[in-house]
């Protein structure tokens, strides 16, 4: 679990070097950037609290806490470099997911406000306390969610051409919900209800497979860019498939 963590800290450092250095922000989806600054809340709000969630070994002591608290200090910097000094390149006319019947930039509210409500009524209880407990839930089952905006907005790119870094950064990201989807395989079992039922680690599990499923091309196109030493290039869409 640390490992995953630190991959995506890592990830979002990357976006860091990625936005200031080149002072702009194409291709980057603030709406995953707004889901992710929730994620590292909420999850902040659950470990600092109680420890029932963190890592058994030395790295629950600090190294996990100070992992997730970079992790929302990079999030929160990419998230106002693409809104304040470099908002003038940001492709909002790219990063439309969800604007149905909101106002224009809370399409992600569409993925914030149901998982909200799931984590409300089905979480673990390894805190015995509801807020902490439906907290932790809530930065769980939303990150599985949190990359779709950007993997949207890498498909309404009519080149299909996605920024070195940016794609490191989504790789970055996709290989820590890897480690993390390895670790809750052997220990699903440990996220159950006060009523002893295992819906929350089935749940848990199912959230992060489906992300991984979601990510399956960008991996093999990466791989592919990676191995050949070309830019990456993804197959554009017209509807709402994922890359």
């Amino acid at each position: 679990m640390t490992y995953g963590a630190m991959a995506r800290m890592f990830g979002f450092g990357i976006l860091n070097v990625k936005t200031f250095k080149s002072q702009r922000a194409t291709g980057v989806s603030i709406k995953s950037l707004q889901l992710y600054a929730l994620v590292f809340f909420f999850r902040l709000t659950s470990i600092f609290r109680h420890e029932g969630y963190l890592p058994y070994d030395k790295s629950g002591d600090w190294l996990y806490h100070f992992i997730e608290l970079m992790s929302l200090i990079f999030t929160s910097a990419a998230l106002y470099g693409c809104m304040v000094p470099f908002k003038g390149t940001y492709q909002h006319d790219l990063d439309r997911f969800g604007e149905f019947n909101v106002p224009p930039g809370f399409g992600a509210a569409y993925l914030a406000g149901p998982i909200l409500v799931v984590a409300i009524f089905i979480h673990p209880n390894l805190n015995a306390d509801f807020l902490s407990d439906v907290a932790w839930t809530y930065a769980m089952y939303l990150e599985s969610t949190a990359l779709i905006p950007q993997l949207y907005m890498f498909q309404k790119q009519a080149s299909g051409v996605v920024e070195l870094l940016t794609a490191h950064f989504v790789a970055a990201l996709g290989f820590g919900r890897l480690m993390e989807f390895l670790f809750w395989i052997y220990s699903y079992h440990e996220l159950a209800s006060s009523t002893g039922s295992r819906l929350p680690g089935y749940l848990a599990l199912f959230s992060q497979f489906v992300q991984l499923v979601l990510m399956v091309d960008f991996f093999w196109y990466y791989y592919k860019a990676v191995r050949s030493a070309t830019p990456l290039v993804l197959p554009t869409h017209g509807g709402l498939g994922i890359v």
